[in-house]
Order: C-alpha cells, then sequence, then structure tokens
C-alpha cells in the first residue's frame, strides 16, 4: 500500500459548501462529467477516482484479497481532511455509494447530506466477487468489457460517445486495483448499520438496473431514517450517464433541500426550476418553450420557472411519484387535455409504469366524473401511441402546450 491520495480533481467555487463524488466500479471520475456543471455552480465539487482507476495507483488498497470498505472510506476522509473539509456532502455510485453509506453511519460527523445511487447495502453472494477478482487478476479488466454494455446502459446506449468513453474507461483501468474493488464488495455488508444513517438521505434506482435493482435501493430507503427515494425509467447502472438530466435534477433538489434556505434569491430558484422542468419535461420541449419566448410571455416563462418548477416541484414534501399523480387527476379535473398529454409523458419520466397511470385515471372517474376519465384515457392512449411509434423517443419531450 502507498500513502499517496487518491487522483481527484476540485470544482466550483473555493468558498461554496463542499460535495464529494464516489465513482462506480470499472469507471473513472468522468462517470460525473454530465452532472458536473450544474453541481458545481452551488458547491466545491471533488471527485475522486477509485485505486486502479482512472489516474490513482492501484497501491491504495492491499492486493491480497483483504481490502475492505472502511479503507476506501479512509481514502475518502483523507481528501477532505486535506481539503479542510470538517462536513461535507457525499454522492456515490455503486462501490462509490457504497462508501458514502460507510461514511454515513460510521463517520455522521462528517456526511451533512447523502445521496446514493444504483447502489446496495449488500451487492450479492461474496464468492461471484471473489471469482471476479481472480478471473480480472488473471486476464485483465478486458474480461469485463463485454458483459458491462448490457449492465452499466439500456436501449444501446453503449454505443454513444458517452457509453464508449466509459468502456474505454474500464479497459485502462489495472487489474489489481479493479480485483482489489472486488474484494471489497466480497467483503461489504451495510445492511444491519443502515438505520444508524441520519444524514438526509436520497436513494436513487436504475429501473433496468441488473446490477443492483430498484429492490436494493428500497430497502436502503426503507431502512435509512427519512430516507426519499427516486426510480428512473430508462436507466440502468449508470442512470447518471444514461438519463443526466433526471439524476441531476434529483441531486440539485435534495442538496438545496439540506442547504441552508437563501430568501428572495430568484437566480436560484430559476436554476434549480429549470433542472427540475428539464429533468421532468425533457430537453426538447423546454427547448422549444425557451425558442418560442417573446417579450410578452417572458415574464410568464419566469414566473412559472421560479415558482411552479424552482418552488413546488423542487420541494421535499412529495417524491416526484407523487407528483405526477396529482397533478394528472388536477388536469382531468379541470379538462386540461394538452397539458395531460405533456404531463402524462412527464410521469413516465417521474418512474410511474402505464399501468400506474391507468389507475390514477380509473381513480379520477370516481372523483372528477367518468366523461372526464374518458377524455383523460383518449388522451394517454394517444400520448402511448406516439411513444411506441418513437421507442427512442425521450418519454417528456413532446407535447401541445409549453410550460
Amino acid at each position: 500500500m502507498t500513502n499517496t491520495p487518491p487522483h481527484h480533481e476540485l470544482t466550483g467555487p473555493p468558498t461554496a459548501p463542499p460535495l464529494i463524488l464516489g465513482p462506480s466500479i470499472g469507471t473513472s471520475l468522468a462517470v460525473w462529467e454530465p452532472q458536473l456543471p450544474a453541481l458545481a455552480g452551488e458547491h466545491r465539487v471533488l471527485r475522486w477516482d477509485l485505486p486502479g482507476h482512472g489516474r490513482s495507483p492501484a497501491a491504495l488498497l492491499p492486493s491480497d484479497g483483504s481490502a475492505t470498505i472502511d479503507a476506501l472510506a479512509a481514502l475518502v476522509l483523507r481528501l477532505a481532511d486535506d481539503q479542510g473539509w470538517e462536513r461535507f456532502a457525499y454522492a456515490g455510485i455503486s462501490i462509490g455509494g457504497a462508501v458514502g453509506l460507510y461514511l454515513a453511519a460510521h463517520h455522521p460527523d462528517r456526511v451533512g447530506c447523502l445521496s446514493v445511487v444504483c447502489s446496495s447495502a449488500r451487492f450479492g453472494d461474496p464468492a461471484i466477487w471473489r471469482e471476479r477478482a481472480a478471473l480480472v487478476r488473471a486476464e485483465g479488466t478486458e474480461a469485463m468489457v463485454a458483459s458491462r454494455p448490457g449492465t452499466w446502459f439500456s436501449h444501446g446506449f453503449a454505443q454513444s460517445p458517452a457509453g464508449a468513453a466509459l468502456i474505454e474507461d474500464l479497459r485502462a483501468t489495472d487489474r489489481a486495483g479493479y480485483a482489489a474493488c472486488c474484494d471489497v464488495l466480497a467483503s461489504y455488508d451495510m445492511t444491519a448499520d443502515l438505520e444508524r444513517i441520519t444524514a438526509p438521505t436520497l436513494v436513487v434506482a436504475g429501473r433496468d438496473d441488473p446490477a443492483t435493482p430498484p429492490a436494493h435501493a428500497r430497502r436502503i430507503a426503507d431502512a435509512v431514517p427519512g430516507a426519499s427515494l427516486l426510480e428512473i425509467a430508462g436507466a440502468a447502472h449508470l442512470a447518471g450517464v444514461e438519463r443526466p438530466e433526471a439524476v441531476t435534477a434529483a441531486l440539485l433538489t435534495h442538496l438545496s433541500g439540506t442547504a441552508p434556505a437563501r430568501p428572495g434569491d430568484d437566480a436560484s430558484r430559476h436554476a434549480a426550476g429549470m433542472a427540475v422542468r428539464r429533468a421532468v419535461l425533457g430537453d426538447a420541449h423546454v427547448d422549444r418553450a425557451v425558442a418560442r419566448t417573446t417579450p410578452f410571455t417572458a415574464r410568464f416563462q419566469d414566473f412559472i420557472t421560479r415558482y411552479a418548477w424552482g418552488e413546488i416541484w423542487t420541494g421535499d414534501g412529495l417524491d416526484r411519484r407523487t407528483r405526477s399523480c396529482i397533478t394528472l387527476t388536477a388536469l382531468i379535473a379541470h379538462g386540461h387535455d394538452a397539458e395531460l398529454a405533456m404531463h402524462i409523458r412527464a410521469a413516465l419520466t417521474n418512474g410511474l409504469t402505464r399501468e400506474e397511470i391507468g389507475e390514477v385515471l380509473l381513480q379520477s372517474a370516481i372523483y372528477c366524473g367518468v366523461p372526464a376519465a374518458n377524455s383523460a384515457f383518449a388522451t394517454a392512449q394517444r400520448v402511448f401511441d406516439e411513444i411506441d411509434a418513437t421507442p427512442h423517443v425521450d418519454s417528456a419531450s413532446h407535447s401541445g402546450t409549453e410550460k
């Protein structure tokens, strides 16, 4: 082992609140690049590389099979200490999330806010990880390349520039460092410690994640007192890369909810609102709305971004699935079919299934009236047909009303 700290990069205002971002096994700190611009706008962001990954030396962990999660946590605490950070927010993906759970449970005085993305309290049978460690030690990380696209991504995303770059990160990873991280996961089990976590916690799951399925996220959220859970449709294990807007918006909302209030800061509300608006409605929709803004409508666009999206939708009192259910019901009650179509797409983005949307429409038939529900079912069917006709188009990218 070596006394050298992990490779890391700092971004954002030096005096801003500190935020540490932990990567997933087989990737470098580049896995956080989709979120970096937004997060660094309000935080001093420190991204770090796992041992043997990116530019961190493999010797940061022992190579004899004895590496454990507390050793990785100690590396993070050293990085924080070197910056003079007594307390920091932390977000991590997969093994990076495991480090966050360990830190929050065993060093609660250091972690002020925790976000866990596509991670677990226990990553399956230890024997599987020991076998993977042995395979990589013998054959290198090239042995993992063929299986990662289907684990990390859905919908052929591995062929995109972002997906291909992360596969190259895996190829470049040192075999000893990767294997040592497998050793960490083999011995890791936070199941009994989750209830000790007191930091405000957000748990994010990719609905199509085969490595840490949503059930893993639910176990964490159920055990950590007061934790929030978000499932992201159309995302596998590296949800923040495949669905960057949704993950970024969730992190911004969680971080802003644990930061000191900034009353009267319209710029901050507008920025947070725009991030959530894009995450829920899709970039294409918001870009059209912005492009169509005129001097006459500018104040209204600013109003809905700050108030509807920057205050109401960013609140942490309800999760976005629940907000979508409420919104659908209200739009049905008032007969706003164009807005309803837009928010049916948004509900899919927020993690509702078509079956769950159908249940909301049925419920509305009782309280809003059968004719209103009949119209709503027709609108929903039209939206689903449009989505099925263009299966790879973002589910929230088209609507009849630009809000």
